[in-house]
C-alpha cells in the first residue's frame, strides 16, 4: 500500500496536469511536482540526496528560464511543501546546493515568488 504522501503528491501531479493551461514552453505544477518527487524521502528524513532528484532539480532549473517560469516553479514548490506532511524546510532551502545547482531565490515557504 503506497504511503500517504506518495498518494498525495500523485494527486498533486495528476490535478496540476489537469487544471495546467498547456502553454508552449511554460512550466506546470506538474513538471514541478515530477522533478520534485525523487526528493521526498532525503526532504523527510535526510541522508545521501538521491541521483534522481539531483537530476530533477537540474532538469527543472534548467527549464525555468524567464521570470514567469521561476514564479510558477517557486509557488509550485510552496504549495507542494504546505501539502506533505513531515518535509524538512532546512533540508529543502538546502538541496539546491547539495546538488551543486544554483538556483536564484530560496526554496521556503516565507519566499516572495512574485519577486524571484
Amino acid at each position: 500500500m503506497a504511503s500517504s504522501s506518495v498518494v498525495k503528491l500523485l494527486c498533486m501531479v495528476v490535478m496540476a496536469m489537469v487544471v495546467a493551461a498547456p502553454v508552449a514552453n511554460a512550466i506546470t505544477c506538474g513538471q514541478v511536482s515530477s522533478s520534485v518527487g525523487p526528493c521526498i524521502n532525503y526532504l523527510k528524513s535526510g541522508g545521501v540526496v538521491p541521483a534522481a532528484c539531483c537530476n530533477g532539480i537540474r532538469s527543472l532549473n534548467s527549464a525555468a528560464k524567464t521570470p514567469a517560469d521561476r514564479q510558477t516553479a517557486c509557488k509550485c514548490l510552496q504549495s507542494a511543501s504546505s501539502s506533505i506532511k513531515g518535509l524538512n524546510l532546512n533540508l529543502a532551502a538546502g538541496l539546491p546546493g547539495k546538488c551543486g545547482i544554483n538556483i536564484p531565490y530560496k526554496i521556503s515557504p516565507s519566499t516572495n515568488c512574485n519577486s524571484v
